[in-house]
């Protein structure tokens, strides 16, 4: 049965004399678009400043010169590579009545000839081939992304911003001790409360304070990083206080759900709830697959290896669920997941203990989301008293 959020193949029958199709190589500085309009004998092709209303009068265009040739058109369908420029493109048409489609880029089949010729014209005739089989219904010829809405791609801001001050934290220290190294100082932990107040009072093996240059530097460092803090602390704040004032709204009962298990924290569970949980996924397979820990066997003849995980998928939900396959077992050490961990390791040699805890953490992300969807505790699993 097909699914009602299969994207592999559109589930509207085309009829190409009453449909304009489109697509739109996007850059930073300019769009070429490229179509396929009833009635005309050429494919037309015109470049444009990236500037949607435009792009809308071109595509109203095309539809009059077909209407002029005698056909009468009833849809219009237009299709651009993810990118850089997200998806606010396809929301925009499609508030206009536009049929906007976005295509996954590593979706589309490319010559794997060492050097071959790419330019804008040659990328929108691979993009027409592509987009045109999907509309005839070809099951997986091209691969479409689900759009979110304006308010969906919200509530992931505050966890990817949180991500990258932790990342700017922990690169400020990593400078900060790199840089007392230089002067033979080491065991200063720069992430403490009293750390302004310790550095005044460092001294070199040799006794001698710091230098002027140097210890102005540390001093910016320390305000960089006590600014950071802080902000992590807003956004935490803020998240929580939502949790609290809108428990019904949006992600924020999957992350209730997924916050009383012993073990998931707030910050993993909106992650996974506003990442991955929340998105129309079909089953346990789409489930691990979108997670990105799915493998990328390579067999030819009798040659059979795995060349680890693949690059497909949410690195944000990869990482996370890495990190939580190995605190799993830690506080859920009674759950059937984790006795089925330790009994395959249980002769294993800590390589192969790093490579099960990936399998651990696949099977982990399809129990969540079955507790986050439909209520399904895994097995064994304890969970907070509810607050």
């Amino acid at each position: 049965m097909p699914q009602a959020n299969d994207l592999s193949r559109c589930l509207t029958a085309l009829d190409q004399d009453s449909t304009v199709i489109a697509v739109i190589e996007m850059s930073q500085a300019s769009w070429l678009v490229a179509g396929i309009v009833p009635g005309i004998e050429r494919h037309p092709a015109k470049k444009l400043e990236p500037d949607p209303a435009a792009l809308l009068r071109l595509l109203q265009r095309w539809r009059a010169e077909a209407e002029r040739t005698g056909r009468q058109i009833s849809r219009i369908a237009v299709a651009f590579e993810a990118g850089r420029d997200g998806v606010w493109l396809a929301r925009w048409l499609r508030a206009r009545d536009v049929e906007a489609e976005v295509i996954h880029p590593n979706s589309i089949a490319v010559s794997r000839e060492h050097r071959r010729a790419k330019t804008d014209r040659l990328d929108t005739a691979l993009l027409k081939r592509a987009f045109l089989g999907w509309l005839r219904g070809e099951p997986d010829h091209c691969q479409m992304i689900a759009i979110p809405s304006l308010e969906e791609e919200d509530a992931k801001r505050p966890g990817r911003e949180r991500d990258a001050l932790v990342g700017e934290r922990t690169r400020i220290i990593n400078r900060f001790k790199s840089t007392l190294a230089w002067l033979g100082i080491r065991g200063f932990k720069p992430n403490l409360r009293n750390a302004a107040a310790r550095l005044e009072a460092l001294r070199t093996p040799e006794g001698a304070p710091l230098p002027d240059n140097t210890l102005a530097e540390l001093r910016r460092e320390l305000a960089r990083l006590q600014l950071i803090a802080a902000q992590i602390r807003e956004i935490e704040k803020a998240r929580l206080e939502r949790l609290q004032q809108q428990p019904s709204t949006g992600a924020h009962p999957m992350i209730r759900v997924l916050a009383q298990v012993r073990g998931v924290g707030v910050e993993t569970a909106d992650m996974l709830a506003n990442e991955a949980f929340s998105r129309p996924l079909r089953d346990p397979r789409a489930v691990a697959r979108y997670g990105g820990l799915t493998g990328s066997p390579d067999e030819s003849g009798s040659r059979r290896r795995e060349k680890g995980l693949a690059r497909a998928g949410n690195a944000r939900v990869r990482r996370g669920m890495i990190q939580l396959a190995w605190r799993f077992l830690m506080f859920q050490k009674d759950s059937a997941l984790a006795r089925w961990y330790w009994r395959r390791t249980a002769e294993a040699r800590g390589g192969a203990r790093k490579t099960m805890i990936v399998a651990l953490a696949r099977k982990l992300l399809i129990g969540l989301w079955r507790l986050a969807t439909i209520g399904e505790i895994p097995e064994g699993v304890v969970l907070r008293p509810a607050s």
